[in-house]
């Protein structure tokens, strides 16, 4: 008597479990050894830049590759954590020595930015923030706390005014006087309570960290101009507008900071969503100049 054939679908069944697990273990590895090889070349990276520099070197990165759960991106933002690895670094940073952020970050905790921006102002040697890209809400208050931010030409800060939940604490506020307190439910009024506090202990702070590189009426001007929530919260505050604001901005960007961001891939694509290609000088054997050449493509 012939044995029962198994159905097909028992075949394919179990070769998806087989392919799945072995998915599995590949993503497993490439998280247990793949991270250990560009972990190594930023740590080079950022030892030649102190090397240039003669300074400590912090970088505050937050890409979505900065987290990561099975290879499956996490969007990063400052946090408690961040500010206890930044507060031990400055720690153990001689206090004649120059310190430099390398700051890329859509914000984060408020208290864990203003933890940071404290223990810099407090700093007797230069700080120096650079950034290369963004460093919006509380990365700007981290920006602030610097003797110098060095920005590339089309990098952008941010407002710091505070958000309660994802609503502006401004308006939350505003929203109040538009209706009037017998006008709004009981737990409004209390919303509304808690961000005027959040309004008065945030500009209260960015004054005392501008009291560092202003006078006390610029600082109070300036800091009510990022606090009071005249912009949206994503507002960008390009390198005129904050050089306006009373700001000391370079953008001489050394760079090795653009170098070392190639070390943190934008990730949660399965291919680029930007490509280009980059322009090299081809060495010539008359020892004239080189010209472009477009052998290697570029992906970002």
């Amino acid at each position: 008597m012939d044995a029962p054939r198994t159905p097909w679908s028992a075949h394919f069944a179990n070769l998806a479990r087989g392919a799945f697990w072995l998915l599995l273990v590949l993503i497993i590895l490439m998280q247990l050894f793949g991270g250990g090889r560009i972990e190594k070349e930023r740590a080079a990276m950022l030892g030649r830049f102190e090397a240039e520099r003669k300074s400590r070197v912090i970088a505050l990165i937050h890409r979505q590759e900065g987290g990561s759960l099975f290879g499956v991106p996490v969007p990063g933002s400052i946090s408690i954590d961040d500010s206890e690895a930044v507060l031990r670094a400055i720690r153990l940073t001689p206090p004649d020595q120059p310190i430099d952020i390398v700051l890329h970050t859509p914000g984060g905790l408020v208290l864990a930015a203003e933890q940071i921006a404290k223990a810099l102002v407090e700093r007797k040697a230069k700080v120096t923030v650079f950034v290369p890209h963004y460093a919006m809400s509380g990365g700007t208050l981290i920006a602030l706390a610097a003797d110098e931010v060095v920005m590339d030409p089309n990098a952008v800060l941010g407002p710091v005014d505070p958000q309660i939940g994802d609503m502006p604490a401004a308006s939350i506020v505003k929203a109040v006087e538009i209706k009037g307190p017998k006008g709004v439910q009981d737990e409004t009024l209390i919303l509304a309570d808690i961000a005027q506090k959040a309004r008065n202990q945030v500009l209260s702070f960015v004054v005392q960290v501008l009291l560092k590189q202003m006078p006390e009426k610029q600082a109070l001007g300036v800091a009510t101009v990022l606090t009071e929530g005249r912009f949206t919260h994503d507002f960008p505050i390009t390198v005129e507008r904050a050089r306006s604001l009373g700001l000391k901005v370079s953008t001489d960007m050394p760079r090795t900071v653009y170098d070392l961001m190639d070390l943190y891939p934008q990730g949660g694509g399965l291919r680029p969503s930007v490509w280009y290609v980059p322009m090299r000088r081809l060495p010539q054997p008359s020892g004239e100049p080189g010209v472009p050449a477009g052998q290697e493509k570029g992906a970002r």
